[in-house]
């Protein structure tokens, strides 16, 4: 008998976790209500292989056991753990272990506003990308969509990858050549919109829309001036008010949550690495606090 799925509401997003069933399956799968990505999907598979099939978005898959091997456009190919397998829209595929021990994988399905159609035929011709930096860049991005994560990171990191997606498909005669530069003004008005909602949140999305400038852009601009990323820069902003308030004697559950943080194990997570210590044991070292 199999065991039935369970959904778990994760936020606005519905999680769906699938117990390990007699076909040595195990999945998990969540919209992470960000866009331009419309599913995640993490599996572990023992006995199962894809039939043949299309996707209308982009499948943006790691392998992390084993090898996958597939069919595109009536070509061979192999998925392997140190090769980011990039899938296009409307391309036939399929996917089957090369092992009986199966192949683990992690998936992104992202729409055609992260990666245009125009790049469908060089992700044909090279669905195969050999790129450490993509590669530490998708993992990034699958550690900001889970439950610990935070979605101005995740925006942040999807801006990334696809920039990099993009100059990899890109051919090189077809890129724009231009000296980068930093506009500060945009720069430094993205800023105030951090400070501005930095307890409350703002989404880069949002950012977008008031400044009216592509949210990469944003993205590259401000790290280009400020030397960090907009989500790093929230959180150190965020870790100053925590240091701040527990030095008033605030409690630090009550704390957590007033300076934005989820709650206060991800206060605590952050603050191990701003601080080097958990806001606990930096709460009791303070001089003149009653223990």
């Amino acid at each position: 008998m199999t065991t039935p799925p369970l959904f778990v509401t994760r936020g606005s997003c519905v999680l769906y976790v699938s117990d390990m069933d007699p076909h040595g399956a195990q999945i998990t799968a969540w919209a992470p209500g960000l866009a331009g990505i419309t599913e995640v999907f993490h599996a572990d598979f023992v006995g199962h292989a894809y039939p043949k099939h299309t996707h209308d978005q982009w499948s943006l898959m790691l392998v992390d056991r084993g090898t996958i091997a597939y069919d595109l456009a009536h070509r061979a190919h192999g998925a392997a753990p140190e090769i980011v397998t990039l899938l296009p829209p409307g391309i036939a595929h399929d996917g089957v272990p090369v092992t009986e021990a199966g192949f683990r994988q992690r998936i992104l399905y992202l729409d055609t506003s992260v990666l245009g159609e125009l790049l469908i035929g060089p992700a044909v011709d090279s669905p195969e990308i050999r790129d450490p930096l993509l590669r530490h860049r998708i993992d990034q991005l699958h550690s900001a969509l889970g439950p610990d994560g935070e979605s101005l990171e995740a925006e942040s990191r999807l801006g990334f990858l696809a920039e990099r997606l993009n100059e990899i498909l890109t051919p090189a005669t077809g890129r724009a050549r231009h000296t980068p530069t930093v506009d500060e003004r945009v720069a430094d008005q993205l800023r105030d919109l951090l400070d501005a909602r930095l307890t409350t949140g703002i989404t880069m999305h949002e950012a977008s829309n008031i400044l009216q400038r592509n949210s990469t852009y944003l993205i590259k601009n401000f790290a280009k001036h400020f030397g960090l990323p907009p989500h790093k820069y929230v959180t150190g902003r965020r870790i100053d008010l925590a240091r701040r308030a527990i030095l008033a004697g605030r409690e630090l559950a009550d704390v957590a949550v007033d300076v934005g943080f989820h709650d206060q194990s991800h206060l605590s997570r952050h603050f191990v690495k701003h601080v080097g210590a958990p806001p606990g044991r930096y709460a009791r070292n303070v001089v003149g606090r009653a223990g």
